[in-house]
C-alpha cells in the first residue's frame, strides 16, 4: 500500500439558480488550478452539477493532461441523517429541523453515495506508488471526508463549512491515522473572493 493525498476544494461561486458560475467563481477556480499547478496530480473526480462540472474544468487547464472524470459520488447529498438520541439536548431539535426539509429519496440516496464516497477515496492506495488526487464537489461531503478522517461521530458533518474554491488536503498513510494536512485554506484567493459561499456570520 502506498500513500495517498486526498485534494478537496467546493465549487467556485454559483449563480443563483447554480447553474452556472458566477464570474467570480470562475475567477476562483482559476486560482485555484494555478495553485495546484506543481503538485502530481493524477486525476481530478467531480459531481455532476453544472457547477462543480464547470470548476473542474476551469482547474483542469491549468493541471496538463490530468482527467477529469465525473462521478455521482463525488455529487450534492446529505451523507447522514442522526437520530435525536446522537445529538445533544442543546442542539438536537435545530439540527433535526434542518434536516426535516430532505425528502424521504434523499435520506434513502445519500448515505449510500456517502459510504461509496469513503471506500473511493479516503485510505492509503494500492501499489508503491503515491497517489494525488483532487475531488471538486460540495459543501456537505468535503465535511464528511474530513469528519471521517478525524474519527468523529458520523453526525459531525454538520457545522464543518467550506467556502467556494478553499482546499482541504487529507493524507493517508499506511499505518498512521488519517491526517488533515490543511482545511478551507484560501490562500490562493484575493481578499474579494474569499467567504462565498460560507455563513455570513461566521465570516472573518
Amino acid at each position: 500500500m502506498a500513500t495517498r493525498y486526498l485534494y478537496l476544494a467546493r465549487h467556485g461561486e454559483a449563480s443563483p439558480n447554480e447553474s452556472d458560475l458566477t464570474e467570480n467563481g470562475r475567477r476562483q477556480a482559476v486560482l485555484l488550478g494555478k495553485r495546484l499547478q506543481g503538485i502530481p496530480i493524477s486525476a481530478i473526480h467531480h459531481g455532476p452539477l453544472p457547477r462543480a462540472t464547470q470548476t473542474a474544468r476551469l482547474i483542469g487547464e491549468y493541471l496538463d493532461g490530468v482527467p477529469l472524470h465525473v462521478s455521482e459520488v463525488a455529487g450534492d447529498y446529505v451523507p447522514y441523517f442522526p437520530g435525536k438520541e446522537e445529538l445533544s439536548p442543546d442542539f438536537a431539535d435545530f439540527l433535526l429541523r434542518f434536516l426535516d426539509q430532505f425528502t424521504p429519496e434523499e435520506r434513502r440516496k445519500g448515505p449510500a453515495l456517502a459510504r461509496e464516497a469513503l471506500e473511493r477515496f479516503s485510505g492509503p492506495v494500492d501499489g508503491d506508488e503515491t497517489r494525488h488526487e483532487l475531488v471538486v464537489t460540495h459543501n456537505f461531503l468535503i465535511g464528511w471526508l474530513v469528519r471521517a478522517a478525524q474519527d468523529a461521530p458520523e453526525w459531525r458533518w454538520i457545522g464543518l463549512n467550506q467556502c467556494n474554491a478553499a482546499l482541504t488536503a487529507i493524507r493517508y498513510t499506511p499505518g498512521r491515522p488519517a491526517s488533515v494536512l490543511f482545511y478551507n485554506d484560501m490562500g490562493h484567493l484575493p481578499l474579494e473572493l474569499r467567504w462565498t459561499g460560507f455563513p455570513p456570520e461566521l465570516r472573518m
